[in-house]
């Protein structure tokens, strides 16, 4: 027992108790903060996945607009050099031919940039 100088005694049981509650205070205090600090890394992870897949499809999406609009002047300048309207409407059938199989196939892409970016979204979210 430790007795102060006013005499009062604190028992021996009272001061181990007390020393042990205030170390699993302690640990239950780190585990938290272990857990929390470990929620904090997976959200950045997961933010971080989401922000490079939709890079991904914007930079896909820009090139595709890039691309659009170069099939469209070189269309409107093999336009304006057509002989006669029969030139005109083959050049424009092809045009169209070539822009729709263009779209189907960038939207797939799209698709695809779009699904591996949301797989690396929920992987990065359920890392332990």
């Amino acid at each position: 027992m430790t007795t102060d100088k006013n005499g009062f005694e604190i028992p021996d049981q009272m001061r181990d108790f007390a020393d042990k509650s205030v170390d699993q205070a302690r640990k239950a205090f780190d585990d938290f903060m272990s857990v929390t600090q470990k929620a904090a890394g997976n959200v950045e992870d997961s933010a971080s996945a989401a922000q490079n897949g939709a890079t991904d499809v914007s930079k896909k999406s820009l090139s595709f607009a890039e691309e659009h609009m170069d099939a469209a002047f070189k269309f409107a300048q093999n336009l304006v050099r057509a002989k006669d309207v029969e030139e005109m409407m083959g050049l424009q059938q092809t045009y169209l031919r070539s822009q729709m199989e263009a779209l189907g196939e960038q939207a797939r892409e799209i698709s695809n940039t779009a699904t591996k970016a949301a797989q690396d979204v929920a992987k990065a979210a359920q890392k332990d």
